[in-house]
């Protein structure tokens, strides 16, 4: 398994439509591994494909204390939106940023796992709110970019400047 190089806002490759898997492999399974090895180092609760470069619709997360639940959501969609919740929002490839974001309550989404099974989900709170957020992912979208201009203005500058003077 691999750690794996998370794309940090506001790199452009973040922003490519991720393509669906036309076939679970051993090369998606591989992926699948080193994504879930980099989102548990990073850490984090959810990562998508695109975050790290790989712009197929394959998301892991594990929402456990223990990590211990491994969820596994390829070719996602979701099927149906219910209400509205807020919730603070962070992301591995915004670092050290949260905030605020609108979200659906309850959804219900459909996706194969990595030995392409198909199943589907209720989904709520945490849950719901991690799934949109990794699948918008895969759509180019980040969650800053529910932002006003201005507060993603400021979020770009802080990164940038962080960026240089790492270098």
């Amino acid at each position: 398994m691999a750690i794996l190089n998370i794309l940090t806002y506001p790199d452009p490759r973040l922003h490519k439509i991720a393509a669906p898997v036309e076939e679970i492999n051993e090369d998606i399974r591989q992926l699948v591994r080193d994504m879930a090895e980099t989102m548990y180092d990073a850490p984090g609760i959810g990562l998508a494909a695109t975050q790290v470069d790989v712009h197929k619709q394959v998301i892991v997360m594990d929402l456990s204390e223990d990590k211990s639940e491994l969820r596994v959501f390829i070719n996602p969609r979701i099927l149906a939106k219910c209400g509205n919740q807020d919730y603070e929002e962070g992301c591995l490839s915004v670092p050290g940023v949260y905030e605020t974001v609108t979200r659906a309550a309850e959804i219900t989404v459909e996706a194969l796992d990595e030995h392409g099974k198909a199943f589907t989900l209720e989904a709520e709170g945490l849950l719901a709110v991690c799934i949109q957020h990794e699948m918008d992912h895969l759509l180019g979208k980040v969650f800053v970019e529910y932002l006003s201009g201005l507060k993603q203005n400021r979020i770009k500058n802080k990164l940038k400047k962080r960026q240089r003077e790492r270098a």
